[in-house]
């Protein structure tokens, strides 16, 4: 298989789980937002799950190959995790400026950051339950989420982003005895503030990875749209596979010039680091269109992959 597809991101959620027009009206949640969820907290474990099983029933009518739960069950890609870790004061947020450069209410850490326990494994077993194809699970990364903090106890962000980092480790080896086949850092905080990311993201990232089962790459997708000639930015995240890497078709060889010209610098590693950037083609989910497929339509990205971040 050349190109394995899958979801990029969110799937979106259905109306009758949250209250779209609530969503679109704020910026992306940082802490909790129950006033979001259109169901009860008695049914919402119920409708969840229900969600998720339609997300995953989509992705077979899509002919997908490798399977996600379309984020179903939270209300950010963020706040799910960043909210269940001890050390947080959920019930006096902070406030920290967003990527906008907008203040949002964000988690205030008050105390060590550890794990209580497995946030992303009952959603994986239950995804693994769904389906015999490859899943994905997501985990918010720790540089972004030290990025979307108020730190009152650590003495710099670099301590607090390792202190992530730590809890990150132990939720990605549990992620994957849960099932999971490939576990993913989302680290968008690394293009918005790349000064610091290029002070120590590595090392927080390295931290978060330690010991990971399979084989750690460094993948970067930015959404292109089809009018415009200016590259953008890519937003990095990092991903930990346990399947086999995947190898080129050798019914269609590339030739040396072809192969030259595909090879890049990597965003996330010095430059002596070679990565492979291809276009690829992925669906957005919209509105009616004219496209005659059911309100979809294709945008342009490019992914680059890579060999694992290291510390140093």
């Amino acid at each position: 298989m050349l190109f394995p597809t899958s979801l990029v991101g969110s799937y979106p959620q259905p109306y009758w789980l949250i209250d779209r027009d609530r969503l679109k009206d704020r910026f992306p949640p940082r802490v909790r937002a129950r006033e979001l969820w259109r169901i009860g907290d008695d049914l919402l474990e119920e409708a969840l799950d229900d969600a998720t099983t339609l997300a995953v029933q989509a992705q077979l009518s899509a002919g997908l190959d490798i399977f996600t739960d379309g984020e179903a069950r939270r209300e950010s890609y963020s706040n799910h995790f960043a909210t269940a870790l001890e050390g947080v004061d959920i019930d006096n947020p902070g406030v920290a400026l967003d990527r906008s450069g907008e203040p949002n209410p964000v988690p205030r850490v008050a105390g060590p950051i550890r794990r209580r326990a497995a946030v992303a494994a009952r959603d994986a077993a239950f995804l693994r339950g769904h389906t015999d194809k490859p899943i994905k699970v997501t985990i918010p990364g720790p540089f972004t989420m030290a990025q979307q903090a108020q730190n009152d106890h650590y003495s710099d962000e670099r301590s607090l982003a390792l202190a992530y980092a730590a809890a990150v480790n132990e939720e990605v080896h549990e992620t994957f005895a849960a099932g999971a086949d490939i576990v993913q850092l989302d680290e968008p905080y690394m293009q918005a503030r790349a000064a610091k990311a290029q002070e120590y993201g590595v090392e927080v990232l390295s931290r978060a990875l330690e010991g990971a089962p399979g084989r750690p790459r460094c993948t970067s997708a930015s959404a292109t749209p089809r009018s415009s000639t200016t590259d953008r930015t890519p937003t990095p995240s990092f991903r930990s596979w346990r399947t086999p890497p995947l190898t080129r078709s050798p019914s269609r060889p590339r030739s040396p010039a072809s192969t030259a010209r595909s090879w890049s610098a990597c965003p996330a590693r010095p430059s002596s680091s070679a990565c492979w950037t291809s276009p690829i083609r992925s669906w957005r989910s919209r509105g009616p269109s004219s496209t005659g497929r059911s309100g979809r339509w294709p945008t342009s990205r490019r992914r680059t992959s890579c060999s694992p971040p290291t510390a140093g």
